[in-house]
């Protein structure tokens, strides 16, 4: 005999029938139907998977050791979590990751596919709700309110580490660049005008420096998710929950996840209040806008390569026109400064998301949720390519960033302490005149000799690499020859 197609579940408003092989139920699809919107479902987030298993594994944990849960079905529960939190099952959670309700419908998602999992391997129905129960048993002593945005923090740690990871990787990409550079002269530049000279491994390393400046930014912001609310349940009273459950499931959360995790002092305050993830995410958009900075600077570097800066070559990674042979975009930086414009329309998205919650309540986590993952997803993948594609493989063209400092005026900077400010700024007009060596016209205006300006105009000298040696007299204009 066919078995059937389809199981009726029943809640509050009346039955639906669910595939009989779903291992979702009524509370997932009435949110499928509501929330059909972004045609993303919570399952692209898997670390969002894996901090609810967490959370409903530590729960049980908790229950049990309490008592107020039986062993038989707390095994089952525990278990079934351990396999979602191995990476079984993450195709059930398909409710939309935009969704009304604070997370109620993610958190229901939850407990309908560990309980099912878990009637399964007691070798029952899927649907058998009368022997474990999704709200009784797998959702005992929780509220969405304190599941969901603790999981919410546990995956966006979780997602973190490997973004983390890749913007140290970035980090040092640009270090060995720095080091590969450090003694090819070029000249800086200050308002996109001549500035003094610098080297290429300078501005390289620059670079590096930066990045791990919002390493460690990063870093100390993800500690401010380590506060949790769980215990907390509907509003931060604590009803419905046995004296010791907070503690309890602190505890064994912090095991299942590794984490050094801390009770929120008010639990009331710490329901109503998603001030971290506006921090978290401010620091993420904060290494956006630098990275774009960088990749901004990459692309000037490189423009031309005849008409533009070119001091720098990236490679080449596609054609560039379907007009124009021969042409090559620098198509890495732009794609990484288009991902660095989204992490900025998803902070914004998170501030007004925090700004908007209101009394006991923030009721829009799902879209900082949603806007969380997506930056930190996003922003790992493009500093991995920016890495890997372009930064790997950046060359220098020496012979033409020798030439523009040879031309520059800006050197004449570093023989200002030796001549005067007055007299350099005469010479420098005669050589922007007359296309000559800044060099030699000092030279042969008598205010040095060829020794001491060779010594001083050394690329160690001009690069700051090495300090100011005694100055001579200073000689105004008006002796100039």
């Amino acid at each position: 005999m066919e078995s059937a197609k389809t199981r009726t579940e029943t809640d509050s408003l009346g039955s639906r029938e669910i595939p009989a092989d779903a291992y979702w139920g009524i509370h997932t699809l009435r949110a499928q139907e509501n929330f059909d919107i972004t045609k993303r479902p919570i399952s692209v987030y898997p670390e969002l998977i894996t901090g609810l298993a967490m959370v409903k594994q530590a729960a049980v944990r908790a229950n049990r050791q309490l008592g107020d849960i039986d062993d038989v079905r707390a095994d089952l529960i525990d278990r079934a979590a351990q396999r979602v939190i191995d990476g079984e099952f993450h195709e059930e959670f398909t409710v939309g990751v935009i969704q009304g309700g604070a997370g109620t419908s993610t958190n229901m998602c939850a407990n309908e596919v560990i309980t099912n999992i878990a009637l399964e391997m007691a070798g029952r129905e899927k649907g058998d709700y009368a022997y474990l129960s999704p709200t009784d048993h797998t959702n005992r002593s929780q509220s969405t309110n304190d599941v969901y945005p603790t999981a919410l923090k546990i995956g966006v740690l979780l997602a973190h580490v490997s973004a983390l990871d890749e913007l140290d990787e970035l980090r040092r990409a640009f270090g060995r660049k720095g080091t590969e550079f450090h003694d090819i002269l070029k000249v800086g530049r200050t308002q996109l005008q001549d500035a003094v000279p610098m080297t290429l491994g300078q501005e390289f390393q620059g670079f590096a420096n930066t990045l791990s400046e919002d390493w460690h930014r990063q870093t100390d912001n993800s500690k401010l998710l380590l506060e949790i609310n769980m215990g907390a349940t509907a509003i931060g009273t604590g009803i419905n929950v046995t004296r010791g459950y907070a503690d309890a499931v602190r505890v064994h959360l912090a095991e299942i996840s590794g984490l050094p995790l801390r009770t929120a002092r008010d639990l009331i305050e710490a329901t109503s209040d998603t001030g971290a993830f506006m921090s978290f995410s401010g620091s993420i958009k904060r290494t956006a806008m630098k990275l774009s900075k960088i990749c901004n600077d990459l692309r000037l570097l490189s423009s031309g390569p005849q008409a533009g800066f070119g001091e720098i070559n990236l490679p080449a990674r596609q054609a560039g026109s379907s007009i124009m042979p021969g042409k090559v975009n620098p198509v890495i930086p732009e794609v990484v400064n288009q991902v660095a414009f989204a992490v900025a329309g998803a902070d914004t998205t998170v501030t007004m998301a925090v700004e908007s919650g209101q009394l006991q309540l923030n009721a829009f986590e799902p879209v900082i949720a949603h806007s969380l993952f997506q930056s930190i997803i996003w922003m790992r993948q493009a500093m991995r390519t920016l890495r890997v594609n372009c930064v790997d493989g950046i060359t220098a063209n020496t012979e033409r960033l020798g030439a523009m400092v040879g031309r520059s005026v800006g050197v004449i900077t570093a023989l200002t302490p030796f001549i005067g400010y007055s007299s350099a700024a005469a010479l420098a007009k005669t050589a922007l005149l007359t296309g000559r060596d800044v060099g030699d016209l000092v030279v042969d205006a008598g205010l040095m000799d060829r020794a001491q300006v060779d010594k001083q105009l050394r690329p160690e000298r001009l690069s700051g690499l090495e300090p100011i040696t005694t100055a001579v007299s200073v000689i105004s204009p008006e002796d100039l020859p």
